[in-house]
């Protein structure tokens, strides 16, 4: 269950639960592979948690054309 970050405030800069889960999965993979964090310290100590972290601090930014479909 997610405590932190909450999901309104996640929801508050991407507005769509599935780009939300795409995007945060994707910067999860990455964050295992590369190491390579955005932030100082993270609360979570999973790859998931830490990517909804980075998305909620808007250190992630997400370009608006990858969302939109085609």
């Amino acid at each position: 269950m997610i405590i932190y970050p909450s999901i309104d405030k996640l929801l508050d800069r991407i507005d769509s639960k599935y780009s939300l889960v795409s995007i945060a999965a994707k910067r999860a993979t990455e964050l295992q592979v590369e190491k390579n964090p955005m932030l100082n310290e993270y609360q979570s100590p999973t790859y998931v948690g830490q990517a909804l972290e980075e998305i909620a601090s808007n250190d992630l930014v997400v370009d608006p054309d990858s969302l939109s479909q085609n």
